[in-house]
């Protein structure tokens, strides 16, 4: 895909980013229009954290060390546009709810639930889902649930592996290569694992590189 060309030339991420809308229900989704990533994962997998990291904005992502904090599709786009006619942003990034935290309300549990899966099956702009998944546990049921799901959806996804500050060094490149064989025959999974630390900065600039060849955008 030929890369597109925003209005001033700012790269995607060498510009302010703004949080938009939270989104607590499929009424309250943005128009369709821009492209859009999304990141998904367990509650605590660092999701906030690592959104911050990307676009290099401490607090635009809200973090807490409580699971469960995020309960909405939190929409975030590069500040100057107006959303209007051509000033439309080039492209949204989506926060989505946690997946798979136990302690919750069963009655909120599932409402984030159908968010999230209703989210996945129904945006025709949605161009990509990042999986993260915390490299100190690999993937779990739950997670194996989330890629069926993106698999029978066709909808393409990635998988980020976070917090790899967490783990011994000599213990990532064995890490990858397992993530990517259980991966491997999965039909909207897309080739290659990508690995990050928020707090060392690291695996940024690859993440930030995959980004923009999936909207066609300069980073």
């Amino acid at each position: 895909m030929p890369e597109q060309t925003i209005k001033d030339d700012k790269p995607l991420f060498g510009r302010p980013w703004i949080f938009i809308r939270g989104v607590p229900a499929m009424k309250f989704l943005p128009p369709e229009g821009p492209l859009e990533v999304a990141f998904a994962g367990r509650s605590n997998v660092g999701k906030s954290s690592l959104i911050n990291a990307l676009i290099g904005q401490k607090g635009l992502a809200r973090t807490s060390n409580t699971p469960g904090r995020t309960q909405e599709l939190n929409y975030f786009v590069p500040d100057g546009f107006s959303g209007e006619g051509a000033d439309l942003p080039p492209m949204a990034l989506v926060d989505m709810p946690g997946y798979g935290y136990a302690e919750a309300p069963k009655e909120q549990v599932d409402a984030w639930t159908k968010l999230v899966f209703d989210y996945l099956r129904g945006r025709s702009t949605l161009k990509r889902v990042y999986v993260l998944i915390d490299s100190r546990h690999g993937i779990k049921k739950n997670d194996d649930e989330v890629l069926s799901l993106l698999d029978k959806a066709a909808v393409s996804y990635q998988i980020v592996l976070t917090k790899t500050d967490k783990i011994k060094a000599a213990g990532l490149p064995k890490l990858m290569a397992d993530t990517a064989e259980k991966v491997r025959k999965r039909s909207a999974a897309y080739p290659g694992i990508l690995a990050t630390s928020s707090e060392k900065s690291e695996g940024l600039d690859e993440l930030r590189q995959a980004i923009g060849l999936t909207v066609g955008l300069a980073v």
